[in-house]
């Protein structure tokens, strides 16, 4: 069975107070990492209908900073499945009062579908309909090209 790109989209969005914010002023690293990690664990959590762990995150760009008061959009989406593992795609923009969005970071995790026992499970496949998902699809196997090599260089 496979499973569509929208069927496991997600979207989530955080209000910046205080306690997310850094002693320079803008939204700390390791809150936007946890936001990125809970959103792609939605994400994989619908495609797959199982519970999922990160295995690792393959790339995560900080393009600007954001600050208190502002609000915070991630959203997720499946760009690659394997037997037991899918690529999710996390991009955060910050949302201004007018409704425009600009990108702040993106992210690429690879998660991995578990059983009860915690061990791998199959997850559905991926249906790619649009020359954009296809794209993604073949960056996702370009990037697990490389996770596998450097994983066998031991770095």
């Amino acid at each position: 069975m496979e499973k569509r790109v929208e069927e496991s989209q997600t979207e989530q969005t955080h209000l910046l107070m205080p306690q997310h914010i850094n002693g320079s002023g803008r939204l700390f690293g390791g809150q936007l990492l946890a936001w990125i990690d809970e959103t792609a664990g939605i994400v994989g959590r619908r495609h797959s209908g199982r519970d999922v762990v990160t295995a690792a995150i393959d790339n995560l760009q900080f393009k600007a900073g954001a600050y208190r008061n502002e609000i915070i959009v991630l959203i997720g989406r499946v760009t690659y499945t394997g037997r037991t593992s899918m690529e999710v795609r996390v991009d955060t923009y910050v949302e201004s009062p007018d409704g425009m969005r600009r990108p702040i970071n993106r992210a690429f995790l690879m998660l991995v579908a578990v059983d009860e026992n915690q061990k791998p499970v199959p997850v559905p496949g991926l249906t790619v309909e649009t020359e954009s998902q296809k794209a993604e699809w073949e960056g996702a196997v370009k990037r697990k090209e490389l996770h596998k090599k450097r994983r066998t260089e031991g770095f």
